[in-house]
């Protein structure tokens, strides 16, 4: 009850004070669960609704109305909505970020548009990576088994500055043909990204402003 969640009030909070029914998925849980892909993870929170179509679809949705392209449950990463800006829909095999770069995954079940405007409806979903000063360095990760015949992700985070630090991935996955249904739909996908990260925090503002303003 002592986690920190943000995604209730758009503030850091006690899980054990936040006003709604949410459930956070912690970088711990994920190590410890052996899964490969975010869709997977969510299979862990209670009252999510979630369904595999084919190789690489996912139906994900929450208080019973699921579909491919569910369009009344936010999903967010860091805080950014990750819709198709063609429709509202989310294409959850095309969301690759690599799991050793998440500090957790908060899941509100229930209405949240007050704070998060449109498309949370039913809950919302926020994947908070990690800040990149945290994952300097190269690592790589190969997984290989049944349902996934195959995956190679490998990420590199450096420094720029002393506030400024950035991390790129690539990776890619090889869907071997779903076992429920009937035709062949297997796909290799290639995927890749970064995040960006510069700390503007009050000491360094109170030790150089005019540093700081020719920065902004």
């Amino acid at each position: 009850m002592d986690i920190e969640v943000t995604s209730v009030s758009k503030k850091p909070q006690r899980l054990g004070d936040a006003a709604a029914a949410i459930y956070v998925i912690t970088q711990e849980d994920i190590r410890r669960s052996g899964l490969n892909t975010v869709p997977e993870l969510l299979r862990m929170v209670p009252g999510l609704d979630v369904a595999q179509l084919d190789s690489h679809h996912w139906a994900i949705s929450s208080r019973g109305q699921n579909a491919v392209y569910s369009a009344k449950l936010l999903v967010l990463i860091d805080g950014r909505t990750v819709y198709s800006p063609v429709f509202s829909g989310v294409f959850w095999d095309a969301q690759a970020v690599p799991l050793q770069d998440i500090e957790r995954i908060e899941v509100i079940r229930g209405p949240g548009a007050t704070i998060w405007g449109a498309n949370a409806v039913n809950g919302v979903i926020n994947i908070i990576t990690k800040d990149a000063k945290d994952t300097l360095g190269f690592a790589a990760r190969v997984t290989g088994g049944t349902a996934e015949a195959g995956s190679v992700s490998v990420r590199y985070g450096g420094k720029l500055s002393d506030t400024l630090t950035y991390r790129l991935y690539v990776d890619g996955v090889n869907y071997p043909t779903f076992a429920a249904r009937a035709k062949d739909d297997a796909s290799v996908e290639a995927r890749g990204g970064g995040r960006l990260d510069w700390d503007a925090s009050p000491s360094r503002l109170l030790k150089n402003p005019l540093a700081c303003g020719r920065d902004a």
